[in-house]
């Protein structure tokens, strides 16, 4: 174990208290709605129900880190892409095919669970889907809703400019780089518990890192974005 490494993860999860306390605590996705006074922009930061920190300290592990208008000139508010997690308050559906996050989840679900095989089979097949197909995955997309949905979660506000090298990146890839135990197989540091549903994902990035997360789990991180993340903390 990288003891550099872990104290980088232990000063992480030090911010994460702090954001917490400034946002005045963790919000559940499926209780959430677009009136609740969101920043046009920012990082969020999942955590998951059984999924705790075991080797640098105590209290829930994050355990998925997304942003969003990475292309410059996008229009995209962190509400909206979150709502795109959250599916349809309305009858519980969604659309994985506009959330990745979605997308792994759903298909964890269908490894861990068996899900039939007319489900499985159009699960995450194209860009869209005709209205049967998705009539027939609404009930997947319904059990992955009140997954994700039960989801604590936290964000932190960071109003830069759309585009791939704003702040909001900076922080997101980072994050998700330190946290990940993609590298670190023999020695991971907060791994996944044995019943986590990321262990059935499709993706061998999931299983590895221990995050719901696939770009950038494989890649080193640079310590100095802990800096820049405390500096928009303090500013909340």
């Amino acid at each position: 174990m990288s003891k550099t490494r872990l104290e980088h993860i232990q000063r992480f999860y030090q911010l994460m208290d702090k954001l917490e306390q400034k946002v005045g605590g963790k919000r559940l996705l499926a209780k959430c709605d677009g009136r609740m006074g969101w920043p046009k922009r920012g990082v969020y930061f999942f955590f998951e129900p059984g999924e705790l920190r075991s080797n640098s300290g105590e209290g829930p592990r994050v355990v998925r880190i997304g942003t969003h208008a990475l292309k410059s000139g996008s229009k995209t508010t962190i509400w909206k892409r979150l709502s795109q997690h959250q599916g349809v308050q309305k009858d519980g559906g969604g659309n994985h095919r506009g959330s990745v996050f979605r997308l792994h989840v759903g298909t964890a679900l269908i490894n861990r669970d068996q899900w039939e095989d007319q489900i499985a089979s159009t699960w995450g097949v194209g860009s869209n889907a005709p209205k049967d197909v998705r009539e027939a995955e609404k009930p997947l997309e319904q059990a992955v809703s009140q997954y994700i949905g039960n989801m604590p979660f936290l964000w932190l506000e960071i109003g830069d400019k759309a585009g791939p090298e704003s702040d909001r990146g900076v922080i997101e890839r980072n994050s998700i780089s330190l946290l990940s135990n993609f590298c670190d197989q023999s020695d991971p540091i907060d791994p996944a518990s044995d019943s986590w549903l990321g262990n059935y994902a499709k993706s061998d990035d999931i299983k590895q890192s221990g995050l719901w997360n696939v770009n950038h789990v494989s890649e080193c991180y640079d310590p100095h974005f802990l800096d820049l993340m405390e500096r928009y903390v303090i500013a909340m």
